[in-house]
């Protein structure tokens, strides 16, 4: 399930939504770009920024220094308090600055592999999903190099009841919907999602990306939804109206987004491979479903593996 899409002016990446205040700057001016750039700085830095021990990070520095291509995981997860959660999205965004491309390719939860790390369930066969649950970034980073046999360069994980307060802060968004259903389920809002081009406050943007069993390609259906909702939040965010919303939107990343890039590799990046998302490839893994001791699992089989491998590595080389 593959999409092409040429956007010389929405370039969705999830590796921009970090950088948004880095963006509004320009829309600013005078003191006021000094005081929001501190405050960017400050939170990147102090609030979101996290190392882990799965990733050579001298080694990464390196590559955008030579402005090689760099794998990003991209982490959706459910967190509460005093619960890790799961992961309830795992993508691998493939960024080439050379050739002007990118690619975001989601795995789906229930894909059934090898979880690997330093938890005790390593070595055990498990939904991807139960990596974060039972390793946090660090196993969900090893499961999915060993499932796919490349190696990531950084990191993004977002807390996703942080969508809620994203969408309210910068003031609602607007997404194109395929398919009509009522919301009966995660918000119980009795909410109407119909066709076409839909507006949504925050909890109603929840409602849109958790509904799974209303949609007859379940996981799949809901991952399109979790992009489409991604790229409104960054096309209003990146809006002239949302300057003034600079404090609210920190604030939510601060408390919702983590990552192992600091504020300079930000800029760098931004300054560096922003072109790569003039032409981005969207690519869905796929499977067959089955029940292993009365658990569902998905199936991907090794030519599936296979095929996702030579797409991430082809950017590399």
């Amino acid at each position: 399930m593959r999409s092409d899409r040429n956007k010389k002016k929405k370039k969705g990446l999830w590796w921009k939504i970090p950088l948004l205040a880095v963006v509004l700057l320009l829309l600013a001016g005078g003191g006021y770009v000094f005081s929001v750039y501190n405050s960017a700085k400050n939170t990147v830095n102090d609030d979101m920024h996290e190392e882990v021990q799965s990733i050579d990070h001298e080694a990464t520095k390196k590559k955008i220094e030579k402005k090689e291509p760099l794998n990003i995981l991209l982490l959706g997860v459910d967190e509460r308090d005093g619960d890790r959660g799961r992961s309830d999205a795992l993508m691998v965004l493939s960024v080439d600055p050379n050739n002007n491309r990118s690619q975001l390719i989601s795995i789906p939860r229930d894909t059934r592999t090898e979880l690997v790390g330093d938890a005790k369930q390593a070595g055990k066969m498990d939904k991807i999903n139960h990596a974060y649950a039972f390793g946090g970034t660090d196993m969900s980073i090893q499961t999915v190099e060993n499932l796919l046999d490349v190696e990531m360069d950084y990191f993004v994980r977002m807390n996703m009841e942080g969508l809620a307060e994203m969408v309210d802060a910068i003031g609602g968004i607007t997404v194109n919907n395929d398919l009509a259903w009522t919301d009966t389920g995660y918000y119980k809002k009795g909410f109407e999602y119909t066709k076409g081009l839909m507006e949504l406050n925050g909890p109603e943007t929840m409602g849109f990306v958790r509904m799974r069993y209303q949609d007859p390609d379940g996981d799949f259906g809901r991952n399109e939804r979790q992009r489409k909702v991604i790229e409104g939040i960054i096309d209003k965010g990146a809006s002239v109206g949302s300057v003034n919303k600079i404090g609210s939107i920190m604030d939510v990343l601060g408390n919702n987004v983590k990552t192992n890039m600091d504020f300079d590799i930000m800029k760098d990046l931004l300054a560096n491979y922003r072109g790569a998302g003039d032409h981005l490839t969207t690519y869905q893994m796929t499977g067959n479903g089955e029940k292993i001791d009365g658990i569902y699992y998905l199936q991907v089989d090794e030519g599936q593996v296979q095929e996702v491998h030579d797409m991430i590595t082809d950017y590399s080389s």
